[in-house]
């Protein structure tokens, strides 16, 4: 046994699942992952002991294959759904969730024993990629989480930028149309409501109904209900026309948004993760273009656009980032 060995558990709280792990406090691999559906329809009591026993089987298991002992573990970092009080450690309300005004940090450490911190699921997956993945090295990076939902995290000198009430970096909800869509935030326009995964999904349904010809029908037997983004993708892949269409609409409608951030940050990188980025260069190449189309050449120029290095663990490992820099006081 290495005595001298540490760890830090991070936590990455999603809609759908939740994924835990351990990292070295150097970094490192993760270890311990486990990952089990939400399910948040059955309660917070619920989503939070099942939070508890895979941080607690996460531990276990790493101490186990390293013969260590509990005083080893550092503590632990959450990245859950916003908006949050970061001072407070509270969820004040998150639709994925159903959560208002949540003590999750604190409800945590009591049960767990240790201390915890908690940011935005966004921010870490962001921090994580900058960290460890694919934004090594990068001083301005621009991270999105294309998913249930679109996230965004801003990191400029090494540290997440959170705004005046940590509400920065919202970019699911920045506006590209202003007689939109409606999004399930109240407004209308948003880039999630026109580039998240069901967004894309619903949009390749009305093309269905409206009668476009395509395999996808045939893919889901007939039930549009089961299409999903990666479904539009896989038709994409078999050479439908449809669904090529629908990812290269995709492909717009992100480059709109990613262009503005581009302009307003001149950032040196942006980091996009997701289900969606399977499409690889079917979605990466037009949406480059775009870029290019409608952002100043100087800020363009100058910034790559890439898929994450991290897929699956880059909420994990930026939590554990997040928990190292506000303990430890660098990372």
């Amino acid at each position: 046994m290495n005595s001298d060995a540490r760890w830090i558990v991070g936590v990455d709280l999603g809609g759908t699942n939740i994924v835990t792990g351990l990292l070295p406090v150097e970094g490192g691999e993760v270890l311990g992952l486990r990952k089990l559906p939400t399910e948040s329809s059955r309660g917070a009591k619920f989503v939070v002991d099942r939070m508890i026993g895979m941080i607690e089987t996460s531990i276990t298991e790493v101490l186990e294959q390293n013969d260590g002992t509990r005083e080893q573990i550092a503590g632990i970092g959450i990245g859950a759904p916003g908006p949050l009080h970061r001072e407070s450690g509270t969820v004040i309300e998150t639709p994925n969730l159903g959560w208002r005004n949540f003590p999750l940090r604190d409800l945590v450490a009591e049960r767990v024993g240790l201390p915890a911190t908690l940011d935005n699921d966004a921010n870490c997956a962001t921090y994580g990629e900058w960290w460890l993945g694919a934004g090594r090295d990068v001083d301005t990076l621009v991270g999105l989480t294309l998913g249930t939902g679109i996230g965004g995290g801003i990191v400029l000198n090494g540290k997440i930028f959170h705004g005046a009430s940590d509400s920065a970096a919202e970019i699911g909800h920045m506006t590209i149309d202003a007689n939109g869509r409606r999004c399930k935030c109240g407004n209308y326009g948003c880039l999630e409501a026109y580039a998240s995964g069901p967004a894309i999904a619903l949009r390749a349904v009305e093309g269905l109904e409206a009668g476009s010809p395509s395999i996808l029908g045939e893919l889901v037997g007939g039930e549009f209900g089961r299409i999903t983004a990666a479904t539009v993708y896989e038709a994409a892949v078999q050479g439908d026309a449809y669904a090529n269409e629908c990812m290269k609409e995709t492909a717009k409608l992100l480059g709109a948004g990613v262009a503005s951030i581009v302009n307003i940050l001149n950032p040196e990188m942006i980091v996009i993760a997701g289900g969606v980025t399977s499409a690889g260069e079917r979605l990466f190449e037009p949406l480059r273009w775009e870029v290019r189309r409608r952002a100043f050449r100087s800020a363009s120029e100058h910034c790559r656009i890439v898929s994450a290095e991290l897929p699956g663990t880059a909420g994990v490992v930026g939590a554990a980032a997040v928990f190292k820099l506000e303990h430890m006081g660098s990372v």
